[in-house]
């Protein structure tokens, strides 16, 4: 509060200060002292500081570092001092559009993780070198499908979705240019376009692949044939590649195609340190071992195409994992299946013989063949030559090149001989003869190298047009989203042809960009209606042609070169010197003989042309296309098919210049056919760490992006725009009357502005535009004008120091007087009291005579009014006594009178009660008398019933089908779960068998053992016994012991049965426990079975009783018997249940033919009753004490007629429909209100009276597994027999009293009408919440942020106007409470239950947590300070309503709001960086995630105070408690979700609401005087 306190007084201060200054109309300044400015830093690019000297085109500043920096005046840049402390989204909102100030807002968003940034409608990304999930999932992705650009943060997806809308609604194809150098996050970027845009526009592909997967699952093949490692990235891609994602008319995703741009070819054959060839290379040499020997490989460091760099691992990658996923890779992008091959119909024998020769030795699937191909080119490489005899001449040079010579061949499948030859000798067609000449060693090599690059060429384009049509494309489709991912610009200590060609390709990207900018310039102006025809436009068309331009472009001039056999690169870089020796933009060096320098957009670069000339040879040899044409390969002879017989003649040069502008220029027309969005990647430093800004390296970055090029071009218009309110907030302080004045915010602008003195500013339909530098003018001319207010502050306040001092010192004058004031008037004061005290002597003295005789004369007096006062009072109580003796008196005597009266008018009401309730019963008596006499009617109502039941026969045969369904799939069942018996028992079985085999044979192993044999000793009588004695007894022991080894093995055998014995005792108990459980499944399903039998039995003699044949048959009595077992669980003593039928058993057999008429008008009757109660109910009854009318009277009328015991009745259909079609209008709010009230009362009668026929004979554990689905209730309504609708009619019940009702057993229909009626009371109430969430949703989107103060409310002293703002401001959340109360008044009206009520409000309390939580966290204008006070304020209003509506229909509604409220509570609280992290965890938001903990500390700004949010410690514990969240898969997506399900069951509902007495409902006029309708009247006493 101190702080809040001290920015408030400050504030007046300066506008007190402000009101009273006077301004004068000075000229313009820009910088002064005490400004603060960015001036250029060699190790920071920029540094801030404040101006502290001024000489003359010198500027001394201060720096931040301490150091004091003296810079030319003219590189001095204004710093905006009031700029956010989180940054701007969008970089044209900078008040000082320049590269420093670009630079700090790119490290203000990067270090709050806002890697996202817009310059207009570009949108520029910076690779935060790290996961962030919670950006990419599908919330978000929801979050920006159809929000209009730059109204949420900045994101990848909504460029995405900008340009979906665009070619959805405009039919123009668009394309998204992704530009950066290598590791800036290109192909990841390029990854969530494609993921969005198949959000967008899914569709399933082939084997249940989106396009968007396939196009990223080529990704790994692309990579391995087209990725290499550079100078600055390690996996840096060698081509370009456009992705077309093809769209059907209905927006949705029809095919892809992925086109390739610019390979570098020259990378095949020659590469420098610490640079690497196209991985596949090193790929295959890290194959498995028999696949290298298949192909005769070795390490990269034995190929001359590998070892000219020494670098051949990459840090972390494994070249041998990376080899097999690329072979996965392939087979899921379809390079898997066999090599498909024709061949002409051969007529002879030996022709099918080459024919399946030839199938036989081809490798057997394409990517073998592939990488053959990749293994000839290394083996290529390795192939040297030598001079020849003859001059001019080359041969191969040893045996290890004739090595590498047949190797080659082998893999290409091509004679050894014509490969060398191809190499070596060049053919030349001449009219005369053919002449064949040999090549030089030199001419070889280049022969040799033509032909590697020319493979690898070919196959790359194969493996594109391979990848093409696994994807798919879509012929018809006319609108198409392309995403361009192509190598950036290169500027590198050494720089060849490669980068000049990429240089190239980005300066013609440049040119594209420069228009597109500058279009939008354009737009933007005229949209504001502004002049900007003397806008100058920048252009690169000098530089491009000094590259391309025929004939005197450096491309041009190259190939000349390359097309004469003397040329050299010096002879090639005098030529350049000599054409382009006054072109600006060409540069010759002064120590250099062979290089040149090129002015490009993005700087110098300076090029060695030392190879330039060979990189650029390109020839199409007629000798290698005739080789390879032939070879005995398909796969390689199909990637080089026979040319026309004119161009296969001889030699044809080709240049990889000339084709690079060839393909150039076809890109350059797709992406002129398309309407650009452009998407700058950034990489912020070069040890790809994230929280790492350098800032070197970013300025270099945007300048090759052509960002600080796209600002030059703003610049070069009006750079600075502002709104009219952010105009005048800003600076309105310059003209204080015209914010005083009434003025229009147009006008208002215009008169500061001309105040002010500019020239040059234009002025929109909503902005302000602003030439370079007047910005900075006018905030200097405000700081001159804070300044002097500051000075007049100071001013005061020295004015008030020294006035306190003037008044201490006379303060201290005066105590001084007073102290010798003090003593003079102390010795007076001595004077004085003695004289005082002498009179105060004698007054006292006076006083007591005095006092004397007034005591006499009082006592005196004070006896005498005692006696008067005395005698007075008796008197009064005396007639007091009296008059109190004969009130008493009167009131009995007309206590008595009236009891008398009351009693003789009791008796007579009596009299007269007992006299009309006679008259009345005589009356009832003659009524019944009289209807039992119309026996006409009973005719009637049998005729009906007859009709009845000949239309319900088709009904029954239709039954009898779905039974006898019924009955198959049952006992398809019941064989299923016997076969599973039986074969557990036959495994139990032979468990037991093995059980007990092995338990013998173990005692048999034990019983076998032979015992030990004891020594005896033996008396020998000569040598020889004793010799063989002593060899027996050797064998003896032998044997002995031999013995004791079985008896070991034995134990331990017997040892393992006993474990194994236990182990199969575990499992015999196992499957005897399965066994019990299958026991008790066949014992439940033979129930089913048996309870269906008897269900069918009974339909059947339904059938026979009702259908037109079978009148015969009910002329007598009848009654079925139905044998049930004990087992079935229904007659518990197996004693025949007697099912009565509906007809009535009579002795005549023609007498039911004379009774139908009366069963038929009694039909009838009971068909007009129900008409009468359906169109009774579709009026509004009401509610008679608070309860439902018409709920009551339905739930009375269907107990009274018995329709919950029928088995057929249509009056729940008829009821059901007349709900449907009530609530039809789903916007009537009343009547959705009243039919849930009703609805959820008569669900709950039903709730408490039906119960399921047959449960009462289930024991509890099978009546819950019977009940507890909604085929096992209607299973039980099944099984009863079946009662005639019309019984209750003939036997005369009549229900008497309510309160002797017992439950029902509910037959089918009864319980398919309570679950009807479940669902519409679920319908009922989505309706009404779903309502009620239409019309809150509109006025949440304008609660969440604060609307802006008018004008008025700047302005001092406006008390009133600042009233009506905040009356304004809390009228949205109005809004929403005046909706809520309505919605309340309304169920209150209705007696809606009180439990449904709280239900509905919850959900809606948490839509509006969700709704507002979710918008706080996706809008950084939301996260301020002044916004979260507008909420909170919002929030009060919704907390004094819950209090209104009170606990019992506002329930939890409150703490639905956790979300939002403590996030508000976050916003607004002061000293936040004083917080710790646990404190804000643990007390101020326990409920928020770390995720969402750290989106608004960074999204934190203060637009009121200026403070600050958590500091830089919490926000790093939140990085590393975010960071082992996504580690440990946690979902770390910072977004709620809105819960749309029903919150109750029919339980709920029973158990919250209260018993319904519906004894005492009185019936509608409609009813009440109908006769049928007579037991509605009937009272409980």
């Amino acid at each position: 509060m101190e702080n809040c306190s001290s920015c408030l007084v400050w504030y007046f201060l300066t506008l007190y200060a402000v009101a009273f200054m006077v301004t004068d109309a000075a000229a313009p300044v820009n910088i002064i002292v005490g400004s603060h400015v960015w001036v250029e830093d060699p190790k920071l690019a920029w540094i801030d500081g404040e101006v502290v000297r001024i000489n003359r085109e010198e500027v001394h500043v201060r720096a931040t570092n301490g150091k004091t920096v003296v810079t030319n005046f003219s590189r001095a840049f204004p710093k905006d001092t009031e700029a956010p402390p989180g940054g701007v989204d969008d970089m044209t909102k900078l008040s000082y559009l320049h590269e420093p100030g670009v630079l700090q807002n790119l490290a203000t968003r990067y270090e709050l993780n806002e890697i996202y940034t817009y310059t207009g409608n570009i949108l520029i990304a910076i690779n935060p070198f790290q996961r962030l999930p919670h950006l990419y999932d599908t919330h978000m992705m929801g979050q920006y499908k159809g929000a209009a650009f730059g109204e949420l943060s900045p994101h990848v997806f909504a460029v995405a979705d900008v340009a979906y809308r665009a070619m959805r609604n405009e039919g123009k194809s668009n394309s998204i240019l992704v530009s950066g150098e290598s590791g800036a996050g290109k192909t990841e970027t390029t990854k969530m376009l494609m993921r969005y845009l198949a959000y967008l526009g899914g569709r399933s592909g082939v084997e249940g692949r989106t396009v968007e997967q396939q196009v990223l699952e080529s990704n790994p093949v692309l990579e391995a044939f087209g990725n290499a490692k550079t100078v600055r990235n390690n996996n840096s891609s060698r081509f370009g590649k456009f992705v077309e994602i093809q769209f059907d008319k209905n927006g949705r995703i029809s095919g892809a195609a992925i086109r390739t741009y610019l390979l570098e070819r020259s990378r095949v054959c020659q590469i420098s340190y610490p640079e690497r060839n196209y991985h596949c290379f090193y790929l295959l040499c890290a194959a498995p071992l028999e696949e290298r020997e298949k192909y005769k490989l070795g390490a990269p460091q034995s190929f001359h195409y590998l070892n000219q760099s020494n670098c051949y691992d990459l840090d972390g990658v494994n070249d041998a994992h990376e080899y097999l996923a690329t072979r996965r890779a392939m087979d899921i992008v379809g390079i898997s299946e066999e090599e498909q091959v024709s061949f002409p119909n051969y007529s002879s024998f030996r022709g099918i013989y080459r024919a399946c020769h030839q199938i036989i030795t081809l490798d057997r699937s394409f990517q073998e063949a592939i990488f053959r191909v990749v293994a000839a080119v290394l083996h290529l490489g390795n192939i040297e030559f030598s001079k020849g005899e003859e001059i001019d001449s080359s041969v191969i040079k040893d045996e290890k090149s004739r090595f590498h010579l047949n190797v080659t061949a082998e893999l290409l499948m091509c004679d050894a001989k014509s490969l060398e030859d191809a190499m070596i000798q060049r053919v030349m067609v001449t009219p005369e003869e053919v002449i064949t000449r040999t090549l030089d060693p030199e001419s070889a090599l280049s022969s040799r190298d033509a032909l590697a690059k020319t493979i690898y060429s070919r196959l790359f384009d194969w493996i594109v047009e391979k990848i093409n049509n696994s994807i798919g494309q879509d012929p018809t489709s006319k609108s198409l989203i392309g995403v361009l991912d192509i190598y950036g610009f290169e500027s590198f200590k050494h720089n060849s042809f490669e980068q000049f060609c990429i240089n190239f390709t980005n300066e013609k990207l440049q040119q594209h960009f420069n228009q597109h900018v500058f279009k939008m310039e354009q737009e933007e102006y005229t949209k504001e209606e502004i002049n900007w025809s003397y806008i100058e436009f920048v252009d690169n068309q000098d530089v491009l042609d000094l590259i391309e331009k025929k004939p005197g472009g450096i491309i041009a001039l190259l190939d000349e070169a390359c097309m004469f056999p003397k040329s050299t690169h010096e002879t090639f870089s005098q030529k350049l010197y000599q054409t382009f020796a006054k072109n600006k933009r060409f540069i010759k060096p002064k120590l250099s003989r062979t290089s040149f320098t090129i002015c490009h957009y993005a700087g110098e670069v300076n090029y060695l042309a030392d190879q330039f000339i060979d990189k650029n040879k390109d020839y199409v040899v007629a000798e290698h296309q005739d080789l390879l044409t032939a070879s005995k390969c398909h796969f390689v002879a199909g990637l080089f098919p026979p040319l026309p017989e004119e161009s296969s003649k001889s030699s044809k040069f080709s240049s990889i210049g000339s084709r690079f502008k060839l393909q150039l220029h076809s890109l350059m027309e797709t992406l002129n056919s398309t309407e650009p969005h452009y998407i700058r990647c950034v990489k912020p430093n070069n040890v790809l760490k994230p929280a790492i800004f350098e800032n070197l390296n970013i300025i270099q970055q945007l300048r090759c992006g052509g960002v600080l090029e796209a600002i030059r071009i703003s610049c070069a218009g009006y750079p600075t725009r502002r709104t009219f309110y952010d105009f005048l907030l800003r600076f309105g302080l310059l003209a204080p009357e015209v914010l005083e004045g009434n003025y229009d915010d147009k006008v208002a602008c215009q008169m500061i502005l001309d105040k002010m003195g500019l020239k040059g500013y234009q002025i929109g339909k909503t902005k302000v535009f602003l030439r370079a530098g007047q910005m900075a003018e006018l905030d200097a001319r405000r700081a001159e004008v804070l300044g002097n207010a500051a000075k007049i502050i100071q001013r005061q306040t020295r004015t008030y120091i020294a006035r306190k001092e003037f008044i201490s010192l006379r303060k201290a004058a005066i105590q001084l007087q007073s102290c010798w004031r003090g003593i003079t008037a102390c010795k007076i004061y001595e004077q004085l009291r003695q004289e005082a005290a002498a009179v105060k002597i004698q007054k006292n003295f006076r006083c007591f005579v005095a006092r004397k005789s007034y005591v006499t004369v009082h006592l005196s007096a004070i006896v005498l009014q005692t006696g008067l006062r005395a005698m007075t009072a008796r008197d009064e109580f005396r007639h007091r006594k009296q008059t109190k003796a004969a009130i008493r008196i009167q009131a009995h005597m007309r206590c008595h009178r009236a009891y008398a009266y009351y009693k003789s008018l009791q008796k007579a009401a009596v009299s007269t009660q007992c006299g009309w309730r006679q008259r009345v019963a005589r009356r009832e008596l003659r009524n019944l008398k009289m209807a039992a006499r119309e026996t006409g009617a009973l005719k009637e109502a049998k005729d009906k019933l007859e009709k009845r039941v000949e239309e319900l026969t088709w009904r029954l045969q239709f039954e009898k089908r779905l039974r006898t369904e019924l009955e198959e799939t049952k006992a398809q069942e019941t064989a299923k779960f016997q076969d599973a018996l039986h074969a557990m028992q036959m495994q139990i079985e032979e468990a037991n068998s093995r059980v007990i085999k092995e338990r013998e044979a173990a005692r048999k192993a034990i019983e076998e053992a032979p015992p030990v044999i004891k020594e005896t000793p033996v008396m020998v009588q000569d040598t020889s016994k004793v010799d063989t004695l002593k060899a027996e007894i050797d064998n003896f022991k032998a044997l002995l012991l031999s013995e004791q080894r079985a008896a070991e093995e034995a134990r331990k055998a017997r040892s393992d049965a006993e474990v194994r014995n236990a182990e199969l005792a575990k499992k015999l108990e196992d499957a005897e426990r399965k066994l019990d459980q299958f026991q008790e499944t066949v014992q439940r399903l033979e129930e089913k079975l048996s309870n269906t039998e008897s269900e069918n039995q009974v339909l059947r003699q339904q059938a026979l009783t009702m259908s037109p044949t079978g009148k015969a048959l009910s002329a007598r009595p009848r009654t079925t018997i139905i044998q049930r077992t004990p087992e079935n669980g229904n007659v518990p003593n197996g004693e025949p249940k007697i099912v009565t039928e509906m007809t009535l058993s009579v002795s005549n057999p023609r007498e039911p033919e004379s009774e139908d008429k009366p069963q038929k008008s009694l039909n009838e009757k009971q068909q007009e009753n129900q008409d009468l109660l359906v169109k009774c109910i579709t009026q509004d009854l009401g509610f008679s004490g608070g309860k439902p009318i018409a709920a009551c009277v339905i739930y009375k009328c269907l107990l009274h007629w018995r329709s919950f015991e029928v088995e057929r009745t249509t009056v729940f259909d008829r009821i059901i429909q007349t709900i449907a079609s009530a609530i039809e209008v789903q916007d009537n709010n009343d009547v959705l209100v009243y039919w849930l009230c009703n609805t959820s009362t008569l669900l709950m009668l039903l709730q408490h009276t039906l119960k399921a026929s047959g449960a009462a004979s289930l024991t509890p554990q099978r009546r819950r597994s019977s009940s507890a689905s909604l085929f096992g209730r209607m299973s039980q309504g099944l099984r009863a027999s079946p009662q005639s609708a019309g019984l209750s009619f003939l036997n005369g019940r009549v229900l008497g009293r309510l309160d002797d009702l017992r439950q029902v057993e509910a037959k089918y229909p009864a319980l398919l009408f309570k679950q009807q009626l479940t669902a519409f009371l679920e319908k009922i109430y989505g309706m009404i919440r779903d309502n009620l969430k239409k019309e809150i949703s509109p006025l949440l989107g304008l609660c969440i942020q604060a609307p802006r103060t008018s004008r008025a409310s700047l302005v001092k002293g406006r008390s009133q106007a600042n009233a009506v703002a905040q009356q304004a401001l809390i009228a949205h959340w109005q809004s929403i409470v005046k909706i809520l109360n309505n919605y309340l008044k309304t169920m209150k009206a209705n007696y809606a239950p009180p439990f449904l009520v709280r239900k509905v409000f919850t959900q809606i309390f948490s839509f509006i947590n969700v709704q507002l939580f979710n918008s706080l966290l996706l809008r950084r204008e939301c996260c301020s300070f002044s916004n979260g006070e507008y909420v909170k304020s919002g929030l009060a209003e919704l907390e004094q309503w819950c209090c209104y509506a009170t606990e019992e229909y506002a329930g939890s509604a409150w703490d639905e709001l956790k979300h939002i409220r403590q996030a508000v509570g976050f916003l607004v609280i002061h000293q936040k960086p004083k917080k710790t992290l646990n404190e804000i965890t643990n007390e101020l938001c326990p409920v928020l995630s770390i995720q969402q903990l750290y989106r608004i500390s960074t999204m934190y700004w203060d637009d009121k105070y200026g403070t600050h949010s958590v500091s830089s410690d919490v926000i790093s514990s939140m990085r590393v408690l975010m960071t082992e969240d996504s580690n440990n898969a946690v979902s770390s997506s910072f977004l709620l979700d809105d819960d749309s399900s029903i919150p109750f069951s029919v339980d709920d509902i029973s158990k919250s609401m209260q018993q319904v007495d519906i004894a005492d409902i009185e019936p509608p006029p409609l009813i009440r005087e109908n006769s049928g309708f007579v037991f509605l009247h009937q009272r409980a006493e």
